[in-house]
């Protein structure tokens, strides 16, 4: 049941309670869905939690404008279907042996589609595009930052969702009209997928990926009215807001041969929090894959920045919402992305460290990854991306070790911003996942710059598990928060080596390039 046009009523429930029960006995394994920025994975774990079947794809990027970045949401359909069914054929399951499924999504990417048909109106709209900026600096003369900041806990920029309903609203042909009639819905990939798999009869997302929409009071858990006016987002278009452990919905049959529950959805940084079992305050974790996001559980306290860091939620369980200090970080293995594929200094992702290892000790060359501008905690998304430092010696090897120490640094930033944000965030050890950790090189470099302890654990589809966790938990098959945390297990951690001069120059360097690029 979807709700009438002009009815405007705050998180009113969409639908009846989903039955959850699928279909049969249900068992320990739990799929993930882990809905990417560059391709989707499914994951299927058994009842100890272990790696049974996996199936991924790429799909494909589209960059239709200078820092635009778009996906087909029809092409991500695809992916979530191709690659749920090959994680059952790779792990020899039917879908009658699943016992429930976890999403997870990249977030802020937002698409908008037909209530009746399912189409999408536009491509998808992805949390790296800045075509909103101008409307962000709009708002910010407007002196409306603060409102939105009190609020969200977030900043006005273009990497969150708000600002793409809008723009897509604005300039898809008739689209306003459509969704002040109620004939259009929105949402995160999250949401998308929901209603896809469910036959379009949920239209639901959890509280972490609303968080990050630039429309969701954090404190009071709802849409706010206020800022939807603003933006002139009719509230009708957008998903109830659920639990992040909670009923999603059945998936229809006809996908995988079985209706299978949906209950566990988590953004994929909140999903990774989870996944490290950071559930106690104070606790940090850092994911490097196509950005990197540095998470500081807050428990119950409500942080308010005031060095240009989100406060979000970490995720809502039982009704109770747990915050978090934020550091998000557009480009980190993109960095090493554009090394293949944009200069074609490297063949391979995993080439990057060992070639950093052989850089000229002599020579420091910084890279300012500004790509699509720069996130926490500076905030800018007119700057551009640069090298500094370049000398007629430097090559390929001075090249992957500045990418990579672009990653350290600007972890580095991050951490000391929570640090003056919260004292909780004091002696913390980071726990590390995401693709770059996988480099023992980087982590070794991550540590020294930060001079602190890293931590990387045995189980590196950490954003997958805690996709997998929620759903688990929820269906009573896993265990729960406190013993979850126990089965976590350390691989290595990376202790500090450098010295204190060493490490004071290369950041001071490091922070006059961000200047110069600023600046510039």
């Amino acid at each position: 049941m979807q709700r009438e046009a002009g009815q405007g009523r705050l998180n009113r429930p969409l639908l009846a309670k989903a039955d959850v029960r699928g279909e049969g006995k249900m068992s320990g394994f739990i799929l993930a869905i882990d809905q990417g920025t560059t391709s989707t994975r499914a994951i299927i774990f058994d009842s100890s939690m272990a790696v049974r079947g996996v199936g991924q794809q790429e799909f494909t990027q589209h960059y239709p404008a200078s820092g635009w970045v778009e996906h087909d949401p029809e092409e991500i359909w695809k992916t979530a279907l191709g690659t749920v069914k090959a994680a059952l054929r790779k792990a020899k399951l039917k879908a009658a042996d699943i016992g429930a499924i976890g999403i997870t999504n990249q977030r802020e990417t937002v698409v908008i589609w037909d209530r009746e048909t399912g189409e999408p109106i536009h491509k998808a709209i992805v949390w790296q595009d800045r075509r909103t900026a101008p409307l962000c600096q709009k708002l910010r003369r407007e002196g409306l930052e603060s409102r939105f900041s009190r609020k969200t806990g977030l900043l006005l920029d273009p990497y969150f969702s708000g600002t793409k309903i809008s723009w897509l609203l604005d300039n898809v042909k008739g689209a306003r009209r459509r969704a002040e009639k109620g004939q259009l819905a929105a949402g995160t990939i999250d949401t998308f997928l929901i209603w896809r798999l469910t036959g379009g009869k949920a239209h639901l997302t959890d509280a972490t990926n609303a968080s990050r929409t630039l429309v969701y009071d954090i404190a009071k858990n709802g849409w706010d009215r206020e800022l939807l006016n603003i933006l002139r987002i009719p509230e009708s278009l957008l998903p109830e807001v659920k639990d992040c452990a909670d009923d999603f919905g059945v998936t229809d049959k006809r996908h995988f041969g079985a209706a299978i529950p949906i209950l566990g959805v988590a953004g994929d940084q909140h999903a990774a929090t989870v996944g490290q079992a950071c559930f106690k305050a104070g606790m940090l974790k850092s994911t490097y894959g196509t950005g990197c996001f540095a998470v500081l559980n807050t428990g119950e306290s409500l942080v308010r920045s005031k060095n240009r860091l989100l406060t979000t939620i970490a995720y809502r369980l039982n009704g109770r919402t747990t915050y978090a200090l934020e550091g998000s970080i557009f480009v980190a293995g993109a960095a090493v992305q554009w090394l293949r594929d944009g200069i074609r200094m490297i063949g391979h992702a995993r080439d990057s460290g060992m070639l950093a290892a052989k850089a000229d000790p002599t020579q420091q060359v910084y890279l300012v990854p500004a790509f699509v501008g720069l996130g926490a905690p500076w905030w800018n998304a007119e700057a551009r991306g640069a090298l500094f430092g370049l000398t007629r010696n430097s090559g390929p090897a001075e090249f992957a070790r500045a990418a990579l120490e672009s990653v350290a640094y600007q972890t580095r930033d991050l951490l000391d911003a929570m640090r003056k944000d919260w004292k909780g965030a004091g002696e913390t050890v980071l726990r590390v996942d995401g693709g770059m950790v996988a480099s023992d090189w980087t982590m070794q470099c991550l540590a020294d710059i930060l001079d602190a302890p890293v931590d990387r654990p045995k189980v590196l589809e950490t954003t997958a598990l805690g996709a997998a966790w929620l759903a688990g938990s929820k269906a009573g098959l896993w265990p729960d928060a406190q013993k979850f945390s126990k089965s976590w297990s350390l691989d290595r951690r990376f202790e500090p080596r450098m010295d204190e001069a060493t490490r004071k120059r290369k950041i001071k360097g490091w922070r006059d390039s961000v200047r110069r690029t600023l600046i510039g």
